[in-house]
């Protein structure tokens, strides 16, 4: 039984976008670039227990002119976020990018100096994937998240139409420092009070 069989006259119609879509969703190659422990979960999930190589992912390359998917897995520091840059622009379009863990995707549990809170701040990111770390199977579902937004990617002028629109969006939405209610230093100093409401709590005397 091949999928001749299942179409009807033998004739298949499909747009050249939808075509293009199916080609690239499943031929992706993802650039070898694990920086902490997310790693060793990416590592697991091309195993044979998990096999990557069911959709076409199995070729992790060593060099970024032949990736177009970067997996950012695990945190990244202030020295490494120009190397990350640098390999992303090293990638050959149409790319995509995965933020990894908590680590990658917010700073995680290491909010200080030395760490990037969040990747985004150095490339674009397609897919944010929580967890500290995460599973194989919590990977394999982001990437096939991906391949449903690289199925659905326009061509041409439809894509920069596109791309405006989703850069449209992307600027009206508010930031994580908004949505979490936090205020920066900068705001203190413009004079801007924290919103936080401390607990009235009323003072008991225990009688003896």
């Amino acid at each position: 039984m091949g999928i001749e069989e299942k179409l009807p006259s033998g004739v298949l119609l499909t747009s050249v976008e939808k075509l293009a879509g199916y080609v690239r969703k499943n031929s992706l190659w993802p650039a070898t670039f694990g920086l902490a422990c997310c790693a060793i979960e990416m590592m697991a999930s091309g195993g044979a227990r998990y096999d990557l190589a069911r959709f076409g992912m199995e070729v992790f390359r060593a060099s970024p002119r032949q990736a177009d998917l970067m997996i950012v897995a695990g945190r990244v520091s202030q020295k490494m976020a120009p190397v990350l840059r640098q390999i992303y622009d090293q990638m050959p379009n149409p790319k995509w990018v995965i933020a990894m863990g908590v680590c990658a995707s917010s700073g995680g549990m290491f909010n200080n100096y030395a760490i990037v809170q969040g990747v985004d701040h150095v490339v674009p990111v397609d897919m944010y994937l929580p967890g500290c770390p995460p599973r194989p199977e919590m990977l394999i579902d982001a990437i096939l998240g991906i391949h449903e937004k690289i199925q659905d990617t326009k061509l041409g002028k439809q894509r920069e139409r596109q791309m405006i629109s989703q850069e449209a969006v992307a600027l009206e939405a508010p930031t994580l420092r908004q949505q979490l209610g936090l205020r920066t230093v900068l705001d203190l100093r413009a004079g801007e009070a924290p919103a936080v409401e401390l607990p009235v709590v009323e003072s008991q005397v225990v009688p003896r």
